[in-house]
């Protein structure tokens, strides 16, 4: 029983208390990043988890353990039974976040507020409506955006997720930390990250000292204010003095964070994986539905994690495409 009490701690003493969950492979964005030009087989139907699955799932994760639990995707509001979803997790003795690229999210307003989900993360890699339209392959930008002031209207926590890629909107860096003037948000810039069919390239990526770079060329070096990041954070955090809001860098690449690592991924065919850049996954789905217990297989997994960006410890390893390649698309795993 003691041994069932720690199937969450791995052989680096890592505690994992955050489990993020992909409730769909769909999305009605087509990212460059996330999701090859030619799209991506998709599992069928009855291969994806039913909300009856995903919470039961849940509650053994919640049972050992974990405390946070974030909702993503695909995009997770293009589910029909999202609400049902939502009220049933948050029954739990947890947070409850979610992800989203926020096209659809003015819908779910009143359904969020009722079961206190008040953190939300919004996708959004330009303030420029043609860029816009080329990175997502959709023109949805004026609906993203307005929905991005709705939900601060209304008092949710929103952070903004803007993927850097070098020669594309790194020229709109300091645009976007000036949002946070007037908006009580927190901007995060993340690291281009190598996945499948998303032609990654390290000299595509502006990293962590980049962006930094930018920052303190462009602003008074006493105005940039280093923010005590919070425990098990994946960002560092800055504030420009007096802005409303804050912005932050996740370098998962170039600076990881992988020693005070404390997320699992749980796809939405059911499947467990230990690390973002993990190419190896645990079949949870199959042996719940045969109404075995998955306890054994999620502490084989989190035993199996490696120290660093699943076993990518370099960035020559991370310039091999044989590596990375190996890891499912980024739309299939779950942002």
């Amino acid at each position: 029983m003691k041994e069932q009490k720690n199937i969450l701690t791995d052989t680096f003493k890592r505690k994992h208390s955050y489990l993020r969950i992909s409730l769909t492979e769909r999305c009605n964005l087509r990212c460059t990043y996330c999701m090859p030009a030619e799209g991506v087989p998709l599992s069928p139907k009855s291969h994806i988890m039913t909300f009856e699955e995903i919470f039961t799932i849940a509650k053994t994760f919640v049972a050992h353990g974990v405390s946070k639990i974030r909702l993503t995707g695909g995009e997770p509001f293009v589910r029909k039974d999202i609400s049902v979803i939502l009220k049933k997790l948050a029954s739990l003795p947890i947070e409850l976040a979610i992800t989203t690229n926020g096209i659809t999210i003015d819908r779910y307003i009143n359904v969020l507020k009722e079961n206190n989900i008040l953190n939300i993360n919004v996708s959004l890699d330009t303030l420029s409506e043609t860029k816009f339209k080329e990175i997502t392959r959709r023109n949805q930008f004026e609906k993203v955006y307005k929905n991005i002031l709705l939900l601060i209207e209304n008092g949710f926590n929103v952070k903004i997720n803007a993927v850097l890629i070098k020669g594309f909107n790194d020229d709109e860096i300091i645009d976007f930390i000036n949002l946070t003037k007037y908006l009580p948000i927190s901007f995060r810039f993340i690291e281009f990250m190598p996945f499948d069919g998303n032609k990654w390239d390290l000299k595509k990526m502006v990293s962590y000292a980049e962006v930094l770079e930018r920052v303190n060329n462009h602003f008074p070096i006493e105005n940039v204010e280093r923010i005590k990041d919070a425990e098990n954070d994946t960002s560092k955090n800055y504030r420009i003095k007096d802005y409303k809001g804050s912005f932050a860098i996740i370098s998962s690449v170039t600076n990881p964070f992988c020693d005070s690592c404390n997320r699992l991924r749980l796809t939405a065919d059911g499947k467990l994986k230990n690390c973002l850049f993990s190419a190896t996954e645990s079949d949870l789905l199959t042996s719940f539905r045969k109404g075995k217990s998955i306890e054994p297989i999620v502490q084989k997994a989190v035993l199996g994690k490696f120290k660093i960006r699943g076993g990518m410890d370099t960035l020559e390893k991370l310039k091999e495409p044989d590596l990375h390649s190996k890891n499912r698309s980024m739309i299939t795993i779950g942002g």
